[in-house]
């Protein structure tokens, strides 16, 4: 017996974990229909011996992802009813209505590597239901994959995006929750935009992470140090709106994963260091109808459709409604500084990097718009679910295009200031519903309040310890 291997957990070599997650990402695109889907993934599991446990991922009102290990065994014979206290979620439900139920998307189904996740799991990502299995009001990813779809039913429109997001490496595990004892970063590299040494730190987080990233089913471009000190970025191609929106939160995941198994920290934080870059999560949008970009218009200005424009226009109409939900932290505003290209100016610009929406130079397949003044740590469903629904149905400002490129207006350049905007905005109560939005604010109120009004040209600890990405109850709960 001594040296016997007694676990047989399922390991897949990473070239075939990426063609299976392909496979299934290609499926989610195709549309389909749920119940076939539901049936091949609930055969695979009964079938395959060497998977332990399922994974089941949700979010809560601020885009923290949230996790939940079931044994196999258990979730095939109890998937249609899972249930949890959404009491101990912050932004959910009271103490006294505190039961809230999971539905699986099973489409939403993705093959982990062993070495980072660990042997025997797989994933997949839920739903949040109310008691009677009616969807959750404060589930963001229900309301951004109901929006689509009745997009697509009703007129055949297609939404695809694509995140650009950003990130920095610091030294060290849990840098951010242990930055109130250091009271600063320490950078991993310094060498800056597009550069560093194949053996650094920095490049072999990137090469891991990319890795992981690919053979998950993301569909790579590129990767590279961005701009400041110890910064990273990993591009990959554009896909429906509800896909994209998972892939920002398991791009989040697994950064953080590998990073933790080479002793630092991937962080997410918009401006975790004064007098650099700060990080940003740049979105790109399209719409397409039977595979035809209905943004692109080769005599169009900047090559953009007069659809395409008034999408645009209808998201600078109501930036500053919207800015809350782009930037969702008190860091956030740090970023928000016109000296270090800081997407705060309410225009568009096909060169301006200024400009919260920039258009990208394109062709018919890759015409789209990109809005810059999204930070990394946005809920991905709430803030895509607030872009394409405002794009389509917010109130358009009757500016001509003369107009809304000269004239400069600029974002809140704090979170005091963006409530205060949202607050007032009727389009925010439409787009949530007054309950959720008043939730929303109540959040985001709380963390404004545990840090100092000004923010000062200093990190505050507060703004880092009280984070929603990055606090936890215990600090929470020592204010």
């Amino acid at each position: 017996m001594e040296g016997r291997n007694l676990r047989d957990f399922l390991e897949i070599p990473y070239d075939q974990l990426e063609e299976m997650n392909l496979q299934v990402k290609e499926a989610r695109v195709n549309r389909v229909p749920f119940a076939q889907i539901q049936e091949e993934r609930m055969r695979y599991l009964q079938d395959e011996k060497r998977i332990k446990a399922v994974t089941v991922c949700f979010t809560d009102l601020e885009g923290r992802l949230h996790m939940l290990d079931y044994d196999k065994k258990f979730l095939l014979k109890a998937y249609d009813n899972l249930t949890f206290d959404g009491s101990s979620i912050r932004g959910f439900t009271a103490q006294q209505e505190s039961d809230l139920r999971l539905r699986i998307d099973w489409s939403a189904f993705y093959w982990l590597p062993a070495d980072v996740f660990g042997p025997g799991k797989v994933l997949v990502f839920s739903e949040v239901l109310e008691k009677d299995g009616t969807p959750y009001s404060g589930d963001m990813r229900s309301k951004l994959r109901l929006y689509c779809d009745q997009l697509f039913a009703k007129e055949g429109i297609e939404v695809n995006a694509a995140n650009e997001i950003e990130g920095f490496l610091f030294k060290g595990r849990d840098a951010e929750r242990r930055y109130h004892e250091a009271r600063s970063f320490d950078f991993i590299s310094t060498g800056g935009y597009y550069h560093s040494l194949p053996g650094d730190d920095l490049r072999r987080f990137i090469d891991s992470a990319a890795e992981v990233q690919r053979a998950m089913g993301f569909a790579n471009e590129k990767d590279h140090p961005e701009v400041a000190p110890s910064q990273f970025e990993m591009n990959y191609s554009y896909t429906q709106a509800l896909v994209a929106a998972d892939q920002v939160l398991l791009y989040k995941l697994l950064c953080r994963q590998v990073a933790q198994k080479m002793d630092m920290t991937a962080s997410f934080l918009p401006k975790p260091v004064t007098g650099v870059n700060g990080n940003g999560m740049h979105t790109n949008l399209s719409l397409s109808r039977n595979g035809k970009n209905l943004f692109f218009d080769p005599q169009g200005e900047d090559q953009l459709s007069a659809s395409g424009w008034d999408f645009i226009d209808r998201i600078l109409n109501n930036a500053n409604d919207l800015c809350l939900l782009f930037n969702a932290s008190v860091n956030a505003y740090r970023r928000l500084d016109p000296h270090y290209e800081a997407p705060n100016q309410i225009k568009a610009s096909a060169v301006n990097r200024g400009a919260m929406v920039r258009i990208p130079l394109g062709n018919e397949r890759s015409a789209r718009i990109e809005v810059r003044s999204v930070g990394p740590d946005a809920n991905p469903y709430l803030a895509l679910y607030g872009m394409i629904r405002t794009g389509i149905e917010g109130a358009p400002s009757g500016e001509d295009n003369e107009t809304k490129r000269t004239r400069t207006r600029f974002l809140p350049d704090n979170i005091n200031d963006a409530i205060r905007l949202f607050k007032a905005s009727n389009w925010s109560a439409e787009l949530l519903g007054e309950e959720v939005r008043n939730k929303y604010m109540e959040l985001k109120q709380a963390s404004a309040d545990r840090c100092p009004r000004a923010l000062g040209s200093m990190i505050k600890s507060a703004e880092i310890q009280y984070h929603h990405e990055v606090t936890n109850q215990y600090l929470w709960s020592m204010f």
